[in-house]
């Protein structure tokens, strides 16, 4: 039990010790993580429309 209590004191301490991002930091790299996933997404749906019509041209 001793080593458990121990454990959490010193997660607590070691979570003050984090440098935690700022709001404008977070909010910026959402943008840039929805942007390119965006972007992936229609992409790669181009390439698999594409590659289906080519296949119904071969067959």
């Amino acid at each position: 039990m001793k080593k458990i209590i121990r454990f959490i004191k010193e997660s607590y301490t070691e979570l003050k010790r984090v440098v935690w991002p700022t709001r404008d930091s977070v909010i910026s790299s959402t943008k840039v993580v929805l942007v390119s996933m965006l972007f992936f997404a229609v992409v790669l749906g181009l390439l698999d429309f594409l590659l289906l019509r080519g296949l119904d041209l071969v067959f």
